[in-house]
């Protein structure tokens, strides 16, 4: 029984001096460890970049709801003389002004009596959207009332 115990307990010896070759290497360690910074590279960049057009969207968003707005509270066909886009009157015409837009400006062509109007939006990424009485949303500015696009 003392052979065969013994016999037994050597055999698991051999065993566990064998198998000590278990883990990774720090070679091995070092290429994922490179692999998961390559591609952190190249992921937060794109990553950046869809946030931002996000950004953007909501601005362009805010700047359609505020052109019209400005639509529905124009009486008779004018154009109201001076707006403040936050008002009651036109959050209710349907109005807003996200968390990424930091302006939302309207301005007209005449004080006294407006026929054209535009509206800018200053996004937090520093793009300025402007829409007017005629056209849609597109990157540029507004200066009484007329829109100039970027270049």
């Amino acid at each position: 029984m003392y052979f065969t115990l013994m016999g037994k307990l050597s055999a698991r010896r051999q065993n566990l001096a064998e198998d000590k070759d278990k883990g990774f290497t720090l070679i091995e360690l070092l290429v994922v460890v490179i692999i998961i910074g390559i591609l952190a590279a190249i992921a937060i960049p794109v990553y950046l970049g869809v946030q931002n057009n996000a950004k953007d969207s909501a601005v362009k968003s805010d700047v359609t709801n505020a052109k019209t707005a400005v639509i529905s509270i124009a009486t008779s066909g004018a154009l109201p003389g001076t707006a403040t886009l936050d008002s009651a009157d036109y959050l209710a015409a349907g109005s807003s002004k996200s968390a990424d837009t930091t302006t939302l400006v309207y301005t007209v062509d005449s004080a006294t009596k407006p026929t054209k109007f535009c509206i800018q939006g200053t996004s937090s990424t520093g793009k300025n959207f402007s829409a007017t009485d005629t056209s849609g949303v597109a990157e540029g500015t507004c200066a009484a009332g007329v829109f100039t696009k970027k270049s």
